[in-house]
């Protein structure tokens, strides 16, 4: 399977905050589209990504998952970052396959908000991440951050 990028707009906040993101492009993380309150990323699992019993290290399938969440979270402009998050792990994921996350707005109220990220291999579910967000206060005149 080849990715095919289709990001958003190189100045919009998630575009900005994927470029300075060098943890996930350096593993090869694609953004593949990007909306409002959604994101698709992609990544291929390399030799290196896979633990002592042959099948993808789950930390790596969490960080997709945790990119795809990040820039769910960001499409809007207020820099948000993770408040936590959790990971269930349906399916083993080999060397050579490319996995693509999906991650889609459940809800957001007040600073707070809630994400739930697919991984998959084709039709194949890898992975289910729910993330919760917590926008930054921006600090008014005269204040610290």
């Amino acid at each position: 399977m080849t990715l095919t990028s289709r990001p958003a707009s190189a100045d919009s906040p998630a575009a900005r905050m994927f470029a300075a993101d060098t943890a996930s492009r350096a593993l090869g993380i694609e953004v593949l589209e990007q909306g409002e309150g959604t994101a698709t990323v992609g990544m291929t699992l390399t030799a290196a990504m896979v633990n002592g019993h042959g099948i993808a290290h789950g930390g790596y399938v969490f960080l997709l998952a945790d990119t795809a969440f990040a820039c769910a979270c960001n499409s809007d402009g207020p820099v948000t970052v993770a408040a936590g998050a959790d990971i269930t792990f349906v399916a083993a994921a080999r060397e050579g396959d490319t996995l693509v996350a999906t991650a889609r707005e459940v809800t957001r109220f007040g600073r707070s908000g809630i994400y739930d990220v697919t991984v998959a291999r084709g039709t194949t579910v890898i992975a289910e991440f729910r993330g919760r967000s917590r926008t930054l206060r921006t600090p008014g005149p005269g204040e610290a951050e």
